[in-house]
């Protein structure tokens, strides 16, 4: 739809393009917008990238009225006020650090403004005198940012968000917006129940990003993610280049193995200072620094457009957060790139970060599952876009969307196998170094090789999964990955007792799955 500034054109559209400079809206913005407007509580979640922020700043502008942002970020509403003020539209902020001439100054200006958006942490919602202060003022809308956070079965869940449902105790005739980049049908519903606003409507939005490539690569070993990252940057010379790590320590090893043969890199973790973090943010943000390596602490807030390139060195621990950190990639609607250079290792490494919460059972037992997500999401063999639409439940499904590296093997998009790992020779002297713990996978490797009969078995469970995702409305990943299928083509359980022998099944997939497969085994030569 695009939108004009001709008598034809609604207030809304007329709002965006005045006071935004905008002539269209973005996908599921203006639906998100007229449910707020109608005064009705929201749950929606648009990608990174979609144009969040626009979904609370124009119900100011339309309605004349206050509305009150809670964020995690000082530096991104800091941000956020200053582009609102570019456009004419009062904004302001408050958080830790300000003094009380500051924080006067925002009370002034908030007396002498109607539409206004006053920008606050979770933390200051907390407090009494807030309390007291938004139970006397005329308020449009609520709005909570990365409202992921809330819940204890997300990839963030931060204890001063959990005490967000004082907002709608205090004021219930306001309307509550919870917005996040990403979250699962669960994740969803706890955050409803979290904020008191479980009947709310839910929008949820774009997350298909065809300017993105998406790629997995299994790799043996460190070496070969090393000859796997470079390729990928020589194959971007140009724009940004994210690189996220599992830890602080291969994030600095990662970056100096780099610094001998790119320049302008650095990388960034919470275990820097302060005034080291935020120099590094900044060289970034003005490009004297093009290739970043990071930890997630480089995370939420960061909006640059002309990221090329998204690596993902080490994977990490759920679906979520390799979502969010792929979606920093092409915001400018150029091509981009998301690699996942992806290892047995990296399960292990996510496991020890599991063991070593304090979380309950029941949190913890989600977190394995989500990773054991990931992980079939690694291994799988179905469109990765499609997967990842039905994963969220997106308004938009596809079957295939040409620009993955399962849908498209031989892109142009796709990162090339490095030449290094083509030579035989090369190959074969490697392999005399290998531990033999390697050498043993490497063998079950080339023994799981299927034969005709095999493959023909094979490609009847992808079959039979691919129906069963559809009727399920889950992505097939979720029911099995890849390797799974491979094992019952090897093996050939005829017996539900013999399931629990094959890779990937438990008492619950056997359960759940079991008569069903052995059912088509029998049927298979």
């Amino acid at each position: 739809m695009t939108i004009t500034t001709d008598r034809t054109s609604s207030p809304l559209e007329h709002h965006l393009h005045s006071h935004f400079g905008l002539k269209e809206f973005r996908r599921g913005q203006k639906e998100i917008i007229t449910s707020v407007l109608k005064g009705k509580d929201v749950m929606a979640i648009l990608p990174t990238g979609g144009g969040k922020s626009l979904c609370y700043q124009l119900p100011a502008v339309v309605k004349q009225q206050l509305v009150i942002v809670i964020s995690p970020l000082i530096a991104l509403m800091k941000d956020q006020v200053f582009s609102l003020r570019e456009k004419g539209i009062p904004a302001a902020c408050l958080y830790s650090g300000q003094t009380e001439e500051e924080r006067r100054e925002v009370f002034r200006t908030l007396q002498t403004s109607t539409a206004f958006v006053l920008y606050l942490s979770p933390e200051r919602a907390q407090k009494e005198g807030f309390h007291q202060w938004i139970q006397k003022r005329q308020i449009a809308l609520f709005a909570v940012d990365e409202a992921h956070c809330v819940s204890q079965w997300g990839h963030d869940f931060r204890e001063e968000y959990a005490q967000l449902s004082i907002l709608k105790k205090l004021r219930p005739d306001v309307p509550l917006l919870a917005l996040t980049a990403s979250a699962t049908p669960n994740v969803l519903n706890d955050i409803g129940k979290q904020l008191q606003i479980s009947k709310a409507e839910k929008h949820v939005h774009g997350f298909y990003r065809p300017n993105l490539f998406y790629q997995v690569v299994t790799c043996a070993d460190d070496e070969e993610k090393q000859h796997y990252l470079k390729q990928a940057l020589h194959h971007f010379p140009q724009g940004r280049i994210l690189i996220y790590c599992g830890t602080r320590k291969i994030t600095a090893e990662v970056s100096e193995y780099l610094s001998d043969s790119f320049s302008n890199v650095s990388f960034y973790h919470a275990g820097l200072s302060t005034k080291e973090r935020t120099e590094r943010q900044e060289a970034y943000a003005r490009g004297e620094t093009r290739i970043l390596v990071a930890t997630n602490a480089f995370g939420m807030g960061i909006d640059h457009p002309d990221v090329r390139l998204v690596v993902h060195y080490q994977m990490p621990g759920n679906i979520d957060s390799l979502y969010q950190e792929m979606g920093r990639a092409g915001r400018d609607g150029h091509d981009s790139t998301c690699l996942l250079l992806y290892s047995k290792k990296d399960k292990g490494l996510q496991s020890f970060f599991i063991q070593q919460a304090t979380a309950a059972y029941e949190i913890k037992q989600t977190r394995w599952n989500t990773l054991d997500a990931l992980v079939n999401y690694c291994e799988g063999g179905e469109c990765r876009h499609a997967e990842i639409l039905t994963y969220y439940r997106d308004s938009q499904r596809i079957t295939s969307c040409g620009h993955c590296d399962t849908c498209a093997p031989v892109s142009e998009r796709k990162i090339p196998q490095p030449e290094f790992l083509q030579k035989t020779d090369v190959a074969v002297e490697k392999s005399k170094t290998l531990s033999k713990k390697t050498q043993t996978q490497k063998k079950k490797e080339l023994l799981s090789e299927l034969n005709d009969e095999q493959t023909w078995r094979f490609d009847q469970l992808r079959a039979w999964r691919k129906a069963k995702s559809q009727e399920l409305d889950t992505p097939a990943f979720i029911i099995f990955s890849d390797k799974t299928l491979r094992d019952l083509a090897a093996k050939k359980p005829t017996e539900i007792d013999a399931l629990q022998y094959v890779y990937g099944f438990g008492p619950a997939k056997i359960s759940q799955f079991g008569e069903e497969i052995v059912e088509i085994l029998r049927g298979c030569p």
